[in-house]
């Protein structure tokens, strides 16, 4: 059994493949195994994966019919035998010291999880190359050349997961700033494999990371906090979150909203759902309403309307009791009677 197994689905990347490939065999850790998904791909993702697997066993690839991401990464996971699991997109790539500073702090602090960050100076850089019509396929990033001593890197360890994660922004200036688990992606964690194996992604939606985090934190894992940027994010501008529809987002959303609240009414503390719905809850119904403005059409709107009223009649919108929550449900209300 490997010690770390990545789970990588591929749809529509050739032209990002090999860099994200390569980012995992240029490891400083050794012990692991890739498990490729390739998840139909109408190019030739699928033969560059065989390509390396071919070359390194620690490669496994896997081939099915197009399902979606959360359908990729659910295939994957039985494949995934690694006492770690991680998740990295096709399009993006890792520093070479991921996953040796994540199994150490795992290890080291008996974690569940190891947090991570990503650049968050490489893909503002990318896209403002993009917009200027500039080459954006050979900017290396900055940090992806620092080498660290794992001894030294700070860290901080909670068995508190609520009080760091979460999608609001914070106004704060002191120490634990420093420390909060900032936006649910679930590709800067490394996870216990035992923690995520009975919790699958929801198919067909997208944003499925808001209701699968939601999940896993729900379980109270002890979580070792890493402020390194290990991740690589390109901004693929034909994906799929870019060119999506906004009913199509808005339906993706509430679904998560409905997912997520229902396993935290029927199974949460006091102390964890308030916390949940203060960083998550909220400000996902808000993403989710702000959505209604760009809906033309009314029968878009009618849909808008079914797929808010269906939050109000499980109970998804109680509770509003600050002030911008209490806002945001009377402009609900307002457009519902709409």
């Amino acid at each position: 059994m490997p010690a770390i197994s990545i789970i990588i689905p591929m749809y529509g990347v050739e032209k990002y493949l090999r860099r994200c490939l390569d980012s995992v065999l240029n490891q400083t850790f050794s012990d692991w195994t890739a498990v490729c998904v390739d998840d139909g791909s109408p190019d030739n993702s699928g033969k560059i994966a065989e390509e390396y697997a071919a070359r390194d066993k620690r490669f496994i690839v896997v081939h099915k019919q197009n399902g979606g991401l959360s359908d990729a990464r659910n295939y994957g996971l039985p494949y995934a035998t690694g006492k770690y699991i991680m998740y990295l997109d096709s399009d993006d790539f890792i520093h070479p010291q991921t996953m040796e500073i994540a199994y150490y702090m795992a290890c080291r602090d008996n974690s569940d999880i190891v947090s991570y960050t990503y650049d968050r100076f490489y893909r503002p850089q990318l896209m403002v190359r993009h917009i200027l019509h500039m080459d954006t396929d050979n900017v290396v990033p900055h940090g992806i050349r620092h080498r660290y001593k794992t001894t030294r890197i700070s860290s901080m360890i909670t068995n508190d997961i609520y009080k760091y994660a979460t999608e609001r922004a914070h106004n704060m200036f002191n120490v634990r700033r420093r420390w909060l688990i900032k936006h649910c992606q679930v590709w800067k964690n490394m996870y216990r494999r035992e923690l995520i194996a009975d919790t699958p992604f929801i198919k067909g939606i997208l944003f499925e990371d808001f209701p699968w985090w939601s999940a896993i934190m729900l379980k109270n894992p002890r979580v070792t906090i890493v402020n390194l940027p290990l991740y690589y994010y390109i901004p693929n501008f034909g994906g799929i979150v870019l060119s999506a529809k906004q009913l199509r987002i808005m339906q993706s959303l509430c679904a998560g909203i409905r997912d997520a609240y229902t396993r935290y009414k029927n199974s949460a503390t006091e102390y964890q759902m308030r916390k949940w719905s203060e960083n998550f809850r909220w400000y996902f119904i808000k993403w989710a309403f702000r959505k209604v403005r760009y809906l033309k059409s009314e029968s878009d709107l009618a849909t808008a309307r079914e797929l808010l009223r269906e939050l109000e009649s499980i109970g998804a919108m109680d509770g509003a009791t600050r002030h911008w929550h209490h806002d945001l449900r009377c402009k609900i209300c307002c457009f519902l009677r709409g």
